[in-house]
């Protein structure tokens, strides 16, 4: 799915004009099966991208914006260039039987190693039994056919990617399951000193999914989450030239949760993002989140 997603870009840039050479990097992320938690978190998946596009191993990094964390800054001397167009934020079931999940019988095996999906499914599906399941999304369909699990979660935009999309049985509504911060963003990064780059890669960049980037990284920011934290959130555009953004803080398991939403100007989606990080706090996000050892 990397490398289908850095293609995409480098078409984008050869069609302006620009030459373009695939860097090929399997970071700590994609190696690990176990918990994220103990490499450090979503970090995982970019530390090594990050140190190659500081020493100049490479000049344009390609990423799912929902991988890069958002307690911590990004690395000084690195830029977002620019957001593409967002694909589909859903998440879609998968599963063998070809039932819903409200239709599965009581003790099925639902794979997935989101703690954001882990608490939804716990508190909408409590008759399943929900366990880790990692790897790219290929090898996860793999082991489902093998018979490990009856169902797995998956987001609707990377079995797109793959050309996996006619596996889905069900897609799941943002009520159902809230999306993660980024849902469907590709983030293009590079050297902040780097002014050309930085001005090719502007002309892939989609303004409205910038606005939405900002203000939901933004509500992360203001709440400090680490990787085991289950929040989710989503921007999308109001009536007015407004945006509007929902976040939700899960416990663990799903039995508690706190929800915030409001609207905010398009030209500042920062101030909105923090003033619904600010709320969550306001109403105990605090507590849920530092019970979550991480």
């Amino acid at each position: 799915m990397a490398v289908h997603q850095a293609e995409q870009v480098a078409a984008g840039l050869a069609a302006l004009g620009a030459d373009t050479e695939l860097v090929k990097l399997t970071t700590a992320g994609d190696r690990w099966m176990g918990d994220l938690a103990a490499l450090g978190g979503k970090g995982a998946f970019v530390k090594e991208i990050d140190a190659a596009l500081l020493s100049g191993d490479a000049d344009l990094a390609v990423h799912c914006l929902k991988d890069i964390p958002g307690d911590i800054p990004i690395p000084q001397g690195l830029a977002f260039a620019a957001y593409l167009p967002r694909e589909d934020v859903h998440d879609a079931v998968i599963s063998r039987s070809g039932l819903a999940l409200a239709d599965l019988p009581a003790g099925a095996v639902v794979g997935t190693s989101s703690v954001r999906r882990r608490a939804q499914l716990q508190l909408r599906h409590p008759h399943l039994d929900i366990q880790p399941l990692r790897g790219n999304v290929n090898s996860r369909l793999a082991r489902l056919d093998e018979g490990h699990f009856d169902a797995l979660i998956a987001a609707v935009s990377g079995l797109h990617r793959v050309g996996q999309q006619h596996r889905i049985t069900e897609t799941l509504t943002v009520e159902e399951m809230c999306p993660p911060i980024g849902a469907g963003i590709i983030a293009l990064q590079c050297r902040a000193d780097d002014a050309e780059l930085l001005t090719l890669a502007a002309q892939l960049d989609d303004g409205r999914t910038r606005r939405h980037a900002a203000a939901e990284r933004a509500m992360l920011h203001a709440l400090q989450g680490h990787c085991n934290s289950p929040i989710a959130g989503l921007a999308t555009d109001a009536p007015g030239g407004r945006i509007q953004l929902r976040g939700t803080v899960f416990s663990a398991d799903g039995s508690q949760w706190l929800d915030a939403q409001d609207w905010g100007v398009a030209e500042d989606p920062d101030a909105l993002g923090f003033f619904i990080g600010s709320n969550l706090l306001r109403q105990g996000a605090r507590r849920l989140i530092d019970a979550i050892p991480h």
